[in-house]
C-alpha cells in the first residue's frame, strides 16, 4: 500500500497544473471562478450529501466524520467533463479531464486526522465575439488558473453519539484574464492582461450525530459551518498593443504596466445541516441544505459591472444501497449503489439574471477482492445557466473515477 501511496502521490504532483484548468464555464470569468468542490465521489454520487457515516472513505465536507475511521485510508480521484454550451444562436462543445482531491485520513482511539490538497476552483473560458454591421470590432475573452486548498483536520468522537471536527485551510492559485479587441482592417489591436495572486486561510467545522430508532434503523444528522474569510488578491494588468499573425496567436508590439490596486474578496459564510435513516451496511436516505453568504463575494476587479451576488441554497437529495455487503458467492451483491439529486441557486446573477445548476447522479462502489479497498465511479448528468439575456445555458456530464485504498498502516504486528 505505501507503494501505491507514494505513485498516487507523483500522479498527483505531475497533474496539479492541469488541474488548474479544470473548467470551460464562460461564468467562471466571475468571482473567484467556477466552484467545483462538492466533496468526494462517493458523496457526489448522492447528490452531494455529507450526512452518512462511512469507516473506509474521507468525508471531505464534515471534518467530525475523521474520528469514525477504522483504517488508513488514501484517496485520489478524476473526472471527465463533456459538455455543450449554447446560446439562442449558436452552439459550441468543450471537454476537460481535471484532478478532483488527494487525501488521507488517519484513525486513532476517538480521535481521526487526515490532511490533502484539493483544486477549489478554476478558471477557464475562451469566448470571441465577431465583428458585425453595427459594430466592427472582433474580441476574444481568454482565462486560465484557480484556486487549489490545502487542508489538515481532525475528528473526535466525545460520545457514543456526538462527533465533532475542524479542519484547517490555506487557499492558494493564480487566475489570469485577457481581453483582446481589433477592428476589421486594422492592423493593430488592443490587449488587457490581469494577473492575480490568490491567498487565505478559512476554517471548517462540523458536528455529527447518530441515534439507534430500533434494532435495525439508525438516524443520522450531521451540521458543517465555514465563517466568512477573506481571500488577499495581489494583482497586476498590463496593457498592450497588439499585431495578429495568420496562425491566431498575437505579436506584442508594445506593452505597459498599469497600476492597480491590491484587492480582497471575501470567501462567503456556508451553513449546512441534513440527516438520514437507514439500516447501517444495507441502505441509507438522506436530505441536506447548504447556505452560502455569497451577497458578500465580488469580482476580483471593480470594473466588472454586469454581475452581482446573492446568496446561494442547494437543496441535495441523495443514498445508497448494498444488496450484502458480506456475501462471498455473488460480487455483484458487494457493489454499493449509489444515487441523488441536487438543486442549487449559485448565486450569481448575470445581467440580473440568476444562474441555477441542477443535476442527478449515480455511482457505483466496486470493492477490490480480498482487500477493504475499492473504486468508486460516479456519473452525473446537469444543466447550468439559461440563454435568457443573451446568456449561456451549459449542459453536462461529469464522469469520475476514484480509488481509495484502505489498510492498517501503522498497526505493530504481535508474532507469536
Amino acid at each position: 500500500m505505501i507503494k501505491n501511496f507514494i505513485l498516487s502521490i507523483s500522479l498527483f504532483l505531475s497533474l496539479v497544473s492541469l488541474a488548474q484548468e479544470g473548467t470551460s464555464s464562460p461564468y467562471s470569468f466571475y468571482g473567484i471562478g467556477d466552484v467545483r468542490f462538492r466533496g468526494s465521489i462517493e458523496n457526489r454520487s448522492m447528490g452531494g450529501i455529507s450526512i452518512i457515516p462511512d469507516s473506509i472513505h474521507i468525508n471531505l465536507q464534515n471534518p467530525a466524520y475523521l474520528s469514525g475511521l477504522k483504517l488508513t485510508t488514501f484517496a485520489l480521484a478524476g473526472t471527465f467533463t463533456p459538455t455543450k454550451l449554447k446560446t439562442y444562436t449558436q452552439k459550441e462543445k468543450s471537454q476537460r479531464t481535471t484532478l478532483d482531491y488527494l487525501a488521507v485520513g488517519l484513525p486513532s482511539k476517538k480521535f481521526g486526522f487526515g490532511f490533502g490538497l484539493i483544486p477549489y476552483s478554476s478558471v477557464g473560458y475562451k469566448i470571441q465575439s465577431f465583428a458585425t454591421a453595427d459594430d466592427p470590432t472582433t474580441k476574444k475573452f481568454n482565462g486560465t488558473g484557480g484556486i487549489n486548498k490545502a487542508f489538515v483536520g481532525v475528528g473526535y468522537q466525545f460520545s457514543k453519539n456526538f462527533s465533532f471536527g475542524a479542519d484547517f485551510q490555506y487557499n492558494f492559485g493564480n487566475i489570469e484574464t485577457s481581453s483582446i479587441a481589433f477592428i476589421d482592417g486594422v492592423q493593430f489591436g488592443s490587449r488587457e492582461k490581469n494577473i492575480s495572486e490568490v491567498s487565505g486561510v478559512n476554517i471548517n467545522t462540523g458536528l455529527a450525530y447518530q441515534s439507534k430508532l430500533n434494532k435495525k434503523l439508525t438516524l443520522f444528522s450531521s451540521l458543517t459551518y465555514s465563517p466568512q474569510s477573506n481571500l488577499n488578491l495581489n494583482n497586476e494588468r498590463k496593457i498592450a498593443t497588439v499585431q495578429f499573425l495568420s496562425t491566431g496567436g498575437e505579436f506584442v508590439v508594445d506593452e505597459e504596466e498599469v497600476v492597480v490596486a491590491d484587492s480582497k474578496l471575501k470567501l462567503p459564510s456556508k451553513l449546512a445541516f441534513g440527516a438520514a435513516i437507514g439500516e447501517v451496511r444495507k441502505w441509507t436516505v438522506g436530505a441536506e441544505i447548504t447556505l452560502q453568504g455569497t451577497s458578500d463575494l465580488g469580482n476580483r476587479f471593480n470594473d466588472i459591472n454586469n454581475a452581482t451576488y446573492e446568496n446561494s441554497v442547494r437543496y441535495s437529495l441523495g443514498g445508497y444501497y448494498i444488496p450484502k455487503y458480506s456475501s462471498y458467492t455473488s460480487y455483484l451483491k458487494k457493489v454499493t449503489y449509489r444515487g441523488g439529486f441536487r438543486y442549487e441557486n449559485t448565486g450569481l446573477l448575470v445581467y440580473g439574471q440568476p444562474i441555477k445548476d441542477y443535476a442527478m447522479s449515480l455511482g457505483l462502489g466496486l470493492p477490490l477482492g480480498g482487500t477493504f479497498s475499492n473504486i468508486n465511479l460516479g456519473f452525473e448528468l446537469g444543466k447550468r445557466g439559461t440563454t435568457n439575456a443573451g446568456l449561456i445555458e451549459e449542459n453536462y456530464a461529469n464522469i469520475s473515477i476514484g480509488i481509495s485504498f484502505n489498510d492498517e498502516w501503522f498497526k505493530k504486528r504481535k508474532i507469536n
